[in-house]
């Protein structure tokens, strides 16, 4: 290996890139957007949503549990007239959440003998399981702060369920770990470098060589006295340097723009970060190989990458996915990534706890570098 051989090409790929508007735009732009949008459009925090409010109470304790749902602004509540009115507005779409409170309330709370708590009901539309799932947990948690006894309840089936946490009377007190708001963002903002050092990665090594081998550049560069491991030394680390920056640039923008800052070390995850990079970057070098064109090269990005990364828990949970799907994702590199960079943003965790995740990413990502190298040798 010779050290001036591989500066030289660093240099050259260095000046390649800066030459490329279209490269620039894209490693700037792209990451950006994404972090935004995904942190926006896939949160699955509770935000101003519509609340149905029967109140057959009209007390003072109704009127506080309402004015307290409202306060978090979770919630705004819409009050009804009747309990028809309030069914009518949930068939229509028109409310996903709503509660019944009962005309006993204030008197119930009143008797502490009472051999039956009273009851207040939660009903939601199913339809939208993610949303009325953060909506039920939103709701049990402000209500039973006032001191009532919830039950869900189910509009269609009218069963009543009792409340967990209230069983015979028993107060318990829940509390959520490492995310207490229970705000979607820090979650979909963790996937998202999963997302885009899976996918842009891949996708700018592969095109960035397969167009040099159809203009020559790479074979000219195969004439010289550089070894194959030299210049794809030459390639790999200038752009191996640019989405080490491109991660900076993301973490710098969730924590700015959008409050999202790691809780864990800031210098360990772009350490992962940096092995990951590796990975994509040899992941990008098999396609290259094995790409005639660079519309072949795209093609195979995405028809790998996306499936990659859905599968890889960035925006649905691994443990609802069939136990066949749920062996499938635990060999893909993406899945331990996201998992790790989770893991220290959400859970503030370091490599203590985290070294059967990093031991995978860093076999797997020695063999994928071994793989690329003896690919690229074979097409040359």
């Amino acid at each position: 290996m010779n050290a001036r051989r591989v500066r030289t090409l660093v240099v050259r790929e260095v000046r390649a890139t800066l030459r490329d508007p279209f490269t620039m735009v894209t490693l700037v732009a792209v990451p950006i957007v994404a972090l935004l949008a995904f942190s926006s459009v896939l949160a699955t925090n509770v935000t101003g949503m519509r609340l149905g409010v029967f109140d057959a109470s009209e007390g003072a304790v109704s009127r506080r549990i309402v004015a307290e749902l409202a306060a978090g602004g979770a919630f705004e509540p819409e009050r009804f007239a009747s309990m028809a009115e309030l069914e009518a507005a949930l068939v229509r779409g028109d409310v996903s959440t709503a509660i019944v409170l009962p005309s006993d309330l204030e008197n119930a709370l009143s008797r502490r003998g009472a051999a039956s708590p009273p009851e207040i009901r939660v009903l939601y539309d199913g339809a939208e399981t993610v949303l009325a799932g953060n909506a039920d947990a939103f709701l049990r948690s402000i209500l039973s702060a006032t001191g009532a006894s919830l039950a869900t309840h189910d509009l269609r089936s009218r069963d009543r369920t009792p409340a967990a946490g209230t069983p015979g009377g028993v107060r318990v007190v829940t509390r959520a770990l490492f995310n207490p708001t229970l705000d979607g963002r820090p979650f979909m903002v963790a996937g998202t470098f999963g997302f885009v050092l899976s996918f842009l990665t891949v996708l700018i090594t592969a095109v960035s060589i397969v167009n040099e081998r159809l203009q020559g550049t790479f074979d000219q560069l195969q004439l010289t006295p550089a070894t194959t491991g030299e210049i794809l030394l030459g390639k790999l680390l200038p752009l191996g340097a640019v989405f080490s920056l491109d991660v900076l640039l993301m973490v710098a923008v969730a924590g700015l723009v959008l409050g999202v800052w790691p809780a864990g070390s800031v210098l360990f995850f772009f350490g992962v970060s940096a092995v990951y990079v590796v990975t994509s970057l040899s992941l990008g070098l098999i396609f290259s190989a094995t790409s005639a064109t660079a519309a072949e090269a795209v093609q195979k990005t995405v028809l790998f990458s996306i499936p990659l990364v859905q599968l890889s828990g960035f925006a649905f949970p691994i443990r609802n996915m069939p136990a066949p799907v749920q062996w499938l994702t635990e060999a893909l590199p993406a899945t331990h990534f996201i998992r790790v960079t989770r893991a220290i943003y959400l859970r503030g965790a370091g490599p203590v706890e985290l070294w059967s995740e990093l031991l995978f990413l860093g076999v797997f990502g020695v063999a994928l570098i071994a793989l690329a190298v003896r690919t690229l040798e074979r097409r040359t």
